[in-house]
């Protein structure tokens, strides 16, 4: 009987393999540029045409590959850097597996210059889906010149998944940022059709990460280093106030080479505990520094994630060096030490005299008498104090300016009420209002969110942009992936009520904002709608406008925390209960609760 089982060829096998290392145009660069480093350059040049989906080129001033090796390399698991299973635990270069060039080729076309010092003439090299088109002599510059066209051209499905070329670029400049934070002394530049993205030259590391980050975050930056017998960590840590809601200025470095980690995340976060937002997120950018033999970093094909023999331990000794520096730079709550708050501990001598402590009674005090003289008694001041707060609980005023009071009243809806006043705000946090059934509780935030996000949604419906023009135009410095979203969305921002346009590198100028968007910082609004728009841009239901209205809504929301004046809690209400859907906030969290009579008198019974 025949056998069913049988060997792939090569090219189908590397195609599965490419699969695994190669998920996108970004994960082309990285491989390339991890084997400039280990080819020991110290200036890496990336061209991209169309998100990377045309042409990927990576050129580099390393050491180069002789006429043998420029044609070995494609083979499926060439490489240089291990010769038997022991070096995988003692790897200290970018690339090993000698996956990478191999699926690349099988999957794009491929053309590879290289020359070594000192030979005089190089070597190009022409692939196309694994196979070898041509070996020839060529006059190039020493280092590597990588260029890879049509990728996916061959399993179209895979290249059908890819996604916007906004996004593949912005996949492909948080790649080179990754690599660029750990190698400050090599010098990075990206270039997308013709123009260029960013530059960053030979510096230091806190220059580099201000380079790569932008210049807003420098005042962040806080120091963090240790050294012990396991793990050398160092680094830096930024601010609680600076904190953003998303992810993405988050990185660990182990040895040079980025990773995610989950776990070493939460030591981070638990070291802010008390002194951040639940809902912000710290930026940090940790390097540790340990034995290759206590790490295993072949458990991934993307080599993103390591396996540490001695989690646990490292967890411990991040998050003390985390909340170490955050009391070195006071940014954690202290104990105020005034003079006049200073307890007096005495010490007890060999012929200190014990006595009880003295308690001094005015016997001369009447509670029944009111004080005549100015001072009030604690008495005095207790009771006048709870009478007025008593009557504060039934006044408000009405829209004449006047003080009335309030009586119970059988209405159900806020329309109703006809601006008569009755409300209180809760810890500068949730509005409170009596109605039929018991106390309506609103929360004051989402409220607001769902009265910006249907104005936002209502406008552009009916093609009305009410925008106000600022006195003075303000000029904003992004990062380069920001900068990238922005390019991306900056016309259905403008369509929300924004007059934005682009002004010179990773920069734009704000000429007006929508009229929801008052007495706000414009940096933090523009800043915080990117944020919002990447952490929705996954949700394929959406669409761009239900996002960006959702995160002009999230950004420009009064946030909580603010006081109300009985007047602005009176407009909110009315916006609220003129929306088609008051009762959640855009994202679905329950705007308005009814906490009935019967509950209450339940609490209350005796």
């Amino acid at each position: 009987m025949a056998g069913i089982i049988n060997i792939l060829p090569d090219n189908v096998a590397n195609q599965i393999a490419a699969g695994e290392v190669i998920q996108r145009p970004s994960s082309v660069v990285k491989e390339l540029i991890e084997n400039s480093i280990d080819a020991e350059a110290d200036s890496i040049t990336v061209v991209v045409k169309d998100a990377g989906k045309t042409l990927i080129q990576v050129i580099d001033n390393g050491k180069g590959m002789s006429e043998t090796d420029a044609r070995i390399c494609w083979e499926r698991h060439a490489t240089s850097k291990i010769k038997s299973a022991n070096d995988l635990f003692a790897i200290q270069t970018m690339g090993f597996r000698g996956e990478a060039l191999a699926s690349i080729a099988a999957i794009s076309e491929v053309q590879l210059k290289t020359r070594q010092d000192p030979e005089e003439v190089g070597t190009q090299i022409r692939i196309s889906g694994s196979k070898i088109v041509s070996n020839d002599p060529a006059a190039c510059p020493k280092g590597t010149n990588i260029s890879v066209k049509n990728l996916f051209f061959n399993v179209p499905a895979r290249r059908k998944f890819l996604k916007t070329n906004s996004t593949e670029l912005r996949h492909i400049i948080n790649e080179i940022h990754h690599i660029a934070l750990s190698h400050p002394s090599i010098e990075f530049s990206l270039l997308h059709n013709n123009s260029q993205i960013f530059n960053l030259p030979k510096t230091s590391l806190r220059q580099r990460i201000i380079n790569v980050m932008g210049k807003n975050l420098n005042q962040s930056l806080i120091n963090l280093r240790s050294e012990t017998s396991l793990v050398n960590i160092s680094g830096f840590i930024g601010k609680p106030e600076y904190a953003k809601k998303t992810y993405g200025e988050q990185f660990f470095f182990v040895n040079g080479r980025y990773i995610r980690h989950p776990y070493f995340h939460k030591a981070v976060l638990q070291a802010y505990e008390q002194i951040l937002h639940p809902d912000a997120i710290p930026a940090y950018i940790i390097f540790f520094e340990m034995d290759t033999n206590k790490i295993d970093i072949n458990i991934h094909p993307t080599k993103t994630e390591i396996k540490f023999e001695d989690e646990k331990a490292i967890w411990q000794i991040l998050n003390a060096v985390v909340r170490e520096s955050i009391g070195k730079h006071n940014l954690s709550p202290s104990l105020s030490f005034d003079k006049e708050g200073i307890i007096d501990i005495p010490v007890l001598r060999k012929n200190t005299e014990i006595s009880a402590p003295k308690i001094n009674i005015n016997q001369d005090y009447n509670p029944f008498k009111e004080e005549i003289h100015s001072e009030k008694s604690h008495a005095g001041y207790y009771r006048e104090e709870r009478n007025q707060n008593w009557e504060a609980l039934f006044q408000g005023n009405n829209k004449n300016g006047k003080t009335e009071k309030f009586l119970p009243e059988d209405k159900t809806t806020i329309e109703a009420k006809q601006g008569s006043g009755r409300f209180m705000q809760l810890k500068n946090r949730y509005i409170l209002t009596p109605v039929r059934s018991g106390l309506m509780v609103i929360d004051q935030k989402r409220a607001h969110e769902r009265i910006i996000y249907e104005k936002a949604l209502k406008s552009q419906s009916e093609n009305k942009i009410p925008s106000q023009k600022l006195l003075f135009p303000e000029m904003i410095e992004l990062n380069a992936p920001d900068f990238v979203t922005f390019v991306e969305i900056k016309q259905a921002i403008n369509k929300l009520g924004f007059e934005t346009e682009e002004f010179g590198k990773n920069s734009i100028i704000v000429n007006g904002t929508p009229e929801t968007v008052k007495n706000s910082d414009i940096k933090t609004i523009i800043d915080e709608i990117l944020e919002e728009y990447k952490s929705l841009e996954s949700d394929t239901s959406l669409k761009m406008v239900d996002k960006l209205a959702r995160s002009l809504a999230r950004a420009s929301a009064i946030p909580y925390g603010k006081v109300l004046e009985n007047e602005e809690m009176q407009i909110l209400v009315d916006q609220l209960f003129a929306c088609a859907n008051p009762n959640y906030s855009p994202v679905g969290k329950p705007v308005i609760n009814i906490i009935r009579t019967e509950e209450i008198e339940k609490i209350l019974k005796s």
